[in-house]
């Protein structure tokens, strides 16, 4: 048995001894490169946090401490440590969650994985055990990948500061990076410690001076080190920027060095009121393939060989973000006034090659989306046209900015949400559900859901044409759909995509699931169903054709990957009504609740979003009302509804 296989919870590191914590940290590190290699998740940073977890878990007394990660994804090596080493399936259905998890293990706390928000658990956490009375009680907030960044850390530490009895540990996990280098005024300011000539040469000659001792000089450098960190500190400024917020400052440590770490930690558990621990660590530690990327030292990886770290199946379809980034390099080329932000994820929303060919017209905030925000707003202002690149689900964070910097200043602004809809593994503060319903909301608004890539490029042009208000492009995680060419446009831009003589069924495709709505034609029209199915292209606000064709029908379906409670198909249903047409809708999309991780199309089935699903209870609506209908006799049953007088079966 390993030293791995033997921890089920984090008591058993106590009976370890520091050669052996060493040993275990290999172990895992070993493992993490076996078994992530198998099933792909964010394998660079766990790489980064082995020795750290491992000195923080024989510390504290998790879950009577609590643990708190910023962000999620650094807590592969906390999962271990606390009895969940079955990583066959994780990121999958069934399997671990890819973040912390509370249904998982009561050492879990923290689920939602958006960056920053850490250290506002923290203060309220610690805040709540000291009313409560349970002053033995410590929090621990790991923030890394960037996330000091965020605004919300700096006002928590602001509050963290107001009241300094908490037993309250915050650990910087500072690898200079969040998915690519880190950036902004915070990060030069910690970067000149983590590279400081004059601390890495101190720290360096004095460790070498000690092992040229041999082991008793690598005993006494041990015993000294603490004095050593203090002494070598005088010559850093990160002390005196915390005593500035009144909070102890500890470092900073190398984070990889077991038994500096626990010394760090001990002192900062019985300072009794809050300390933060500077550690430095290296992104994808101890696993060359990682360390020599430039990209973002495997971050996050698919399944790879773990011997050299390549890709085993590699995916010749086009991406979507592929489609974007190269579209909107061509409008730049055209259009000096087209400028770009992201928030930290320069690469994963496809701004590199816009950065590549114009450096000057990109800007990276860091992990701050409502400042990225309000300053499109202010570049919208001084004349250009901002295209804000993020991931969907982080638009949530940035709606108040939306509504009243953006659209309540007329402001052209363009926002591009890659991952929107269901993204799958990342699980539900990952999904990009919620944009259409929240967005949607927005005064003069503009959103457009583009079926392929021919329409991305398409509408991506129309929406940075656009100076008066703001725009949105949304497209799905992954390869691009395959051209689906419309029958005709109408003249406001709807396109057609079947049209059929018998005006039974109109269906409203939104964006991505074109594919899925023509699927559904295909199976109403053996059962001798008439459905024409439209795609809006620019799903809000309702184009005057989508009202005009709902008239001459029996019944509108509309399908979207977003959450239906105040999506797409509501807002159609309004229109309709507003526009004396009473047509029955039935809307269909995402259920309004927190989806777990799983596949794409595992996630789809169980919301009845398959064109065998949809087209089982269209025909029980169309049909219902001259022909009797066979009722599910179970719940496995439940969404399986077809007309008895047909002699097909929808399959």
């Amino acid at each position: 048995m390993t030293l791995l296989e033997s921890i089920s919870g984090p008591r058993d590191l106590d009976a370890l001894s520091g050669a052996q914590l060493e040993q275990l940290a290999e172990e895992i590190r070993q493992f993490l490169i076996s078994e992530v290699s198998q099933t792909g998740g964010h394998l660079g940073p766990n790489l980064g946090v082995v020795e750290l977890t491992v000195a923080l878990h024989r510390t504290f007394d998790s879950p009577h401490d609590a643990v708190i990660f910023d962000t999620g994804h650094q807590s592969y090596v906390h999962k271990l440590i606390t009895g969940r080493q079955d990583f066959s399936r994780l990121r999958q259905r069934g399997g671990l969650a890819g973040y912390p998890q509370r249904s998982e293990s009561a050492h879990d706390i923290v689920e939602s994985s958006h960056a920053s928000s850490s250290l506002s658990w923290a203060d309220g956490v610690s805040r709540a055990f000291e009313l409560t009375g349970q002053h033995d009680r410590c929090v621990v907030a790991v923030v890394g990948d960037g996330a000091l960044t965020g605004g919300m850390t700096w006002e928590a530490l602001n509050n963290i500061s107001d009241d300094n009895t908490r037993r309250l540990i915050i650990i910087v996990n500072d690898n200079g990076r969040s998915y690519a280098p880190t950036i902004g005024g915070m990060a030069r300011y910690l970067n000149t410690v983590r590279t400081g000539r004059t601390y890495r040469s101190l720290y360096r000659s004095s460790e070498a001076a000690f092992n040229r001792m041999g082991r008793p000089g690598r005993a006494v450098y041990r015993g000294v080190r603490g004095g050593i960190h203090g002494f070598l500190s005088r010559f850093t400024n990160n002390a005196a920027l915390y005593s500035n917020l009144d909070i102890k400052y500890v470092g900073p440590i190398d984070g990889h060095d077991i038994s500096a770490m626990r010394e760090a930690l001990e002192q900062a558990r019985d300072y009794a009121a809050p300390v933060i621990v500077h550690a430095i660590t290296e992104k994808g530690r101890g696993y060359p393939p990682a360390r020599h990327d430039e990209v973002d030292q495997f971050h996050a990886v698919g399944k790879i060989d773990p011997a050299t770290g390549r890709p085993t199946a590699t995916d010749a379809s086009e991406s979507w973000t592929r489609v974007f980034s190269e579209s909107l390099l061509q409008l730049g080329a055209q259009n000096e006034k087209i400028v770009a932000i992201t928030a930290a994820m320069l690469r994963p929303t496809g701004l590199h090659l816009f950065a590549e060919k114009f450096p000057h017209r990109v800007h990276d905030v860091g992990i701050a989306e409502q400042h990225a925000v309000t300053s499109a707003a202010g570049l919208a202002y001084g004349g250009l046209h901002p295209v804000v690149a993020l991931y969907a689900t982080f638009m949530n964070r940035a709606f108040d900015q939306v509504l009243m910097d953006v659209a309540l200043h007329k402001a052209g602004v363009t926002f591009v949400l890659d991952r929107s809809g269901i993204t799958g593994p990342d699980g539900p503060s990952h999904h990009g559900i919620w944009d259409l319903s929240i967005l949607q909301a927005v005064p003069h608004i503009r959103i457009a859901a583009p079926r392929d890539a021919e329409r991305l490029r398409e509408e991506l042009t129309e929406a940075v044409a656009v100076g008066d208000a703001p725009t949105v492009v949304r497209f799905p995680k992954g390869a691009v759909s395959d051209p689906l060419p419309a029958e005709y446009r109408c003249d406001d831009g709807v396109d057609v995509l079947r049209s059929c003589d018998d005006k039974d069924v109109l269906i409203v495709a939104v964006g991505s699931m074109a594919g899925t709505a023509l699927d559904v034609a295909d199976r109403l029209a053996d059962q001798g169903i008439g459905a024409t199915v439209v795609d809006p292209r620019w799903v809000v606000p309702v184009a005057t054709s989508v009202v005009d064709l709902a008239r001459d029908h029996r019944l509108v379906i509309t399908i979207e990957d977003g959450v239906r409670v105040g999506g797409i198909g509501t807002r159609i249903r309004q229109v309709l009504r507003g526009a004396g047409v009473d047509t029955a809708v039935d809307e269909l999309g995402m259920p309004d609740e927190f989806i777990s991780h799983g596949s794409r199309e595992e996630i789809l089935e169980d919301a009845g979003l398959t064109g065998r699903q949809i087209a089982r209870d269209v025909v029980a609506q169309v049909l219902g009302s001259r022909i009797p209908i066979a009722r599910p006799t179970s719940d496995s049953d439940a969404r399986g509804v077809h007309a008895e007088s047909s002699d097909k079966k929808i399959s």
